[in-house]
This record gives C-alpha cells, sequence and structure tokens, in this order.
C-alpha cells in the first residue's frame, strides 16, 4: 500500500495527490455536517417532513447542474490558468456558508436564509468536485495514462474513508456539540482544502500557446500537444489553437510594421488583443454548448440516459419522511443513525466488489431489473417496520433499519454501477469528459425531482411531524412505482453488459 502511494507520489507530485485524495475525502465526510442540519431541519425550525424535504432538495439543486462548471472552467481562464483559479473559487463557496451559519445564530433560526446558504454551500462542493475531476483526467492523459485506474481507485477510497469518518463522528458530536460548532468544526475542511490549492501548480494556458507556437511543426503539434479543452470540448480547441496562432502571428507583424508607418489607437495593440479573447471565449462556449447538445440528441445517449432520468423521477423519494419517523416514533439516536449510514457506506462498497466479481458480464437490462425487483422488497421491509409487524416476528427496530441500510446502499450500487458503464461507453471520443458531467447531472436531477415528488406524496397524505398514519400508504404507492421503470427497459442497449456496449 505504501510502496503504491509513493508510485503515485512520483507520478503525479504529492502536493497533486493530496489534494485529489483530501477533496474527495472532504465530499465523504459531508454527512457529518448534513446530520446536524437534518436535525436543524427538524428540531430547531420545527418543518414538517415535507418542508424539509423541500428544502434540502432545493439545497441540493447545483449538483444538477455540473456540466455548467465544467464548460466555464474549459473555455474561460481566469488569471491565464483554468483549473486552480476556479477550485479556489469553489473552495470559498464551500466555506463562507458554514461560517456563517456557525457565527451568526439568524441565519440558522430562518428557514430562506438557511436554504441560501446551504445552496451557495453545495454549489461550491458540486463545482470543486468538476474541477478536481477535469483536473484528474488532465494528469493521467499520455505518458501517465496507466495510473488512470489508480488515480480513480484513490479517489473512491478517500470519499469511502471520509464517508464512514463522517457518519461515525456526525451521531456523537451532535449529541455532544452545539450545532453552531459542529458549523463551525466542518468548516475546518474547506480551509485546509483552499489552503492546498495554493500548494498545486497549474501552467498558464497562454503557457501552453506559446509553447505550441515555438515548434517549427506548429500544426502536428497542436495535434499532439493539446491544452486540457480537448478533455472537454472536442475538436474545436484545435481550431481556437490554430486562430490563437494565427492572431500571434498578426500581432507580431503588427508590432513591426509600427516602425514604419504610424498606427491608429483604434488599431493598437491591447484592445485588439482584449477584443479577441472575449471573442474566443464566447466562441469556446457556444461551440461547446453545441458539440454536447449535439452529442446528446442522438438517439444511443438519448435513450438510455432518459430511462436512468425515469427511474429516478417515477419512484418518489421518502427518505426525510423515513429520518422523521425513525428518530420520533422509534426514538432511535442520532449516534444509532450515524452508525447505520456507515453500515450503508460499506453494503455501498461490498455491492461494488459483488458486481466487478460476479456480474461484469451479465446484460445490463437484467441486472436494472434485478435491481428494481430487489428494491421493491426493501421497501416492503419499510412498509413492516411501519407497520410494526416486525415486533411480532421478534425483530427489533434497529435491526430492521441496519439490515434496510446495509441492503438498499449496496442494491442501489447495482443499479449506478450500470449507469456508469453506460455513461463510459456511450460518450464520443473528444468530449468526455463534460458528457460524463451531463450524465452525472442528469442522474442528480433525477434524484432531486425524486424528492420533490416525494414531497408532495407526504403533504398530499398528510404526513406530517407526529402524525405518521398514511405513511404505509405513502409506502406501498413506493414500492407500485418501483415498477415502472421496469416497463422502459427497452430504452437500454439490449446487449449491453459490463465489458461492451
Amino acid at each position: 500500500m505504501i510502496s503504491w502511494l509513493k508510485k503515485l507520489g512520483i507520478a503525479f507530485g504529492a502536493s497533486f495527490l493530496w489534494l485529489v485524495c483530501f477533496i474527495y475525502f472532504t465530499q465523504g465526510f459531508r454527512s457529518f455536517v448534513w446530520t446536524a442540519v437534518s436535525y436543524l431541519l427538524k428540531d430547531k425550525l420545527m418543518l414538517s417532513p415535507s418542508a424539509s424535504q423541500f428544502v434540502t432538495t432545493i439545497a441540493f439543486f447545483p449538483w444538477s447542474i455540473k456540466p455548467v462548471y465544467g464548460i466555464l472552467s474549459d473555455c474561460i481562464p481566469i488569471g491565464g490558468k483554468k483549473r486552480i483559479p476556479y477550485l479556489m473559487i469553489a473552495t470559498l463557496l464551500s466555506l463562507f456558508p458554514w461560517l456563517i451559519l456557525g457565527i451568526h445564530t439568524s441565519s440558522r433560526t430562518s428557514r430562506l436564509p438557511l436554504m441560501i446558504l446551504l445552496t451557495v454551500q453545495n454549489l461550491g462542493s458540486a463545482m470543486a468536485d468538476v474541477v478536481i475531476d477535469a483536473m484528474i483526467a488532465e494528469a493521467v492523459r499520455f505518458e501517465r495514462a496507466s495510473f488512470a485506474g489508480d488515480l480513480q481507485s484513490i479517489s473512491w477510497m478517500a470519499m469511502a474513508f471520509g464517508g464512514i469518518c463522517g457518519s461515525l463522528f456526525g451521531g456523537y458530536t451532535l449529541n455532544n456539540l452545539q450545532i453552531d460548532k459542529i458549523f463551525l468544526l466542518f468548516s475546518i475542511l474547506p480551509a485546509i482544502q483552499l489552503l492546498s490549492c495554493s500548494l498545486v501548480e497549474e501552467n498558464s494556458v497562454e503557457d501552453k500557446v506559446l509553447s505550441e507556437n515555438s515548434s517549427s511543426n506548429g500544426a502536428s503539434h497542436s495535434i499532439n500537444g493539446k491544452d486540457s479543452h480537448e478533455d472537454n470540448l472536442g475538436s474545436h480547441n484545435n481550431i481556437s489553437t490554430k486562430k490563437s496562432a494565427k492572431n500571434t502571428h498578426r500581432r507580431r507583424r503588427g508590432q513591426k510594421s509600427t516602425k514604419q508607418e504610424p498606427v491608429t489607437a483604434s488599431e493598437s495593440e491591447v484592445p485588439v488583443g482584449q477584443g479577441f479573447i472575449v471573442a474566443k471565449w464566447l466562441d469556446s462556449l457556444k461551440t461547446a454548448t453545441f458539440s454536447l447538445l449535439g452529442a446528446f440528441r442522438q438517439p444511443i445517449i438519448l435513450r438510455p440516459m432518459a430511462w436512468f432520468f425515469l427511474a429516478h423521477v417515477t419512484v418518489p423519494n421518502l427518505s426525510t419522511i423515513m429520518f422523521y419517523y425513525q428518530t420520533e416514533v422509534l426514538k432511535l439516536e442520532a449516534s444509532f443513525l450515524g452508525t447505520t449510514r456507515v453500515i450503508g457506506w460499506l453494503g455501498l462498497m461490498f455491492g461494488t466488489f459483488i458486481y466487478n466479481r460476479y456480474l461484469k458480464k451479465m446484460k445490463l437490462r437484467r441486472i436494472l431489473l434485478c435491481a428494481h425487483i430487489s428494491l421493491s422488497v426493501l421497501s416492503l421491509l419499510d412498509a413492516i417496520l411501519v407497520s410494526r409487524s416486525n415486533l411480532s416476528l421478534g425483530i427489533s427496530d434497529k435491526v430492521m433499519v441496519l439490515f434496510g441500510s446495509a441492503l438498499s446502499d449496496g442494491i442501489n450500487q447495482f443499479k449506478f454501477m450500470p449507469f456508469l458503464i453506460l455513461s463510459g461507453q456511450l460518450c464520443p471520443p473528444g468530449i468526455e469528459g463534460t458528457l460524463f458531467a451531463l450524465f452525472m447531472s442528469i442522474n442528480n436531477l433525477g434524484s432531486t425531482v425524486s424528492s420533490f415528488v416525494g414531497a408532495g406524496l407526504a403533504s398530499v397524505l398528510n404526513i406530517s411531524s407526529g402524525s405518521f398514519h398514511n405513511l404505509l400508504v405513502g409506502i406501498i404507492i413506493q414500492v407500485l412505482c418501483t415498477f415502472i421503470p421496469v416497463a422502459f427497459l427497452f430504452l437500454i442497449p439490449k446487449e449491453a453488459t459490463g465489458i461492451s456496449a
């Protein structure tokens, strides 16, 4: 393990490897602070289950527009750089909301300011996630491509470790610290992340262009020495680079001509250069957007992505309502609920192992069919819990919740792995990064809509804090809805497996 880490450190640099691991660890450790947010909405703001789920759903919406951050960082450099400045902005957006929530009491006692601050925080986290993914994609190109799997593996390991630690400590600290102290304590992580960003060096776009122009074979070099635009934006980068080279050549010729002929103010170099840069940015944004939409409209991409979206939106998410039921009716402590999340993380890791070991060659349609049938059975376990039938069978509430959490996360991973596989297989060359971010956004948007549907269902059934009489009806509706996506499995490529499209 240590020798493996040393090899990665030599290949990518210790500061870069630390930054990747720390950002992913922080993403997983967010469960530490969001446990406190859940109790804040329930106990301090006294929100109903549907209102609480509405607030958190709005707060997580920035994860549904991830391609926007990718396109911006690809097309509009800040200070000549495309990654670190955006990563620092994202980190600041992640840092200040927690500081404000920890210092100002009014921000924690009013729904609207709290929702705005949580949304800004998620904006920063989502942007950091996109930028670090782009940095990883750039880091493993060409001579370091053999380390691509290793870098992804250590990223997932760091996030899983962060999730386990955050879940374990989240419930414990909630029982021993005030919520404002938890917010301030968590803010230490984005503060360290901000410091870590300053330790990583990034070459400016201008340096890359100059190095390309200095080559005697400029045209061929621009193909072999592409800047990081191409990971996400495709072949339009070569066009932009060639335009940049031509523009530089024109400016050089203009400088020589000033020794012989006067140049008017309108023809001076600075305004022309600024105008060209702005035009180049706009052209890059336009080209990236049209390339992305054009690729997504292809039936081979649109049909499976439509299925994964439908698989979310047709099944109402009742997780927040179940959280209220577990804490108010079952009287489960915060420390125990933190333990269930740890079991859930372990279930997710075990599900990944089972899939990679035994299910990769199975048809994706069959995997998704089995996953949805299994999820319907797990929803029935919730129905048994709510009806209190488990007690008559001699099974405690804690055993039911722990067992259900581990199985739920493991089976959901069987559903998520085909999504990742199809996303990787369907991305056309040249725009893999941004199109993959779009796929993830579709998945996140589907989850967001599912949460809205769940909140609406709870409102229609008059499920509220202290009144869970119709929760069993809501769970039965959820079970029936789980079978709706099965009818649309024809949208998934018939012969697709985990190793071939």
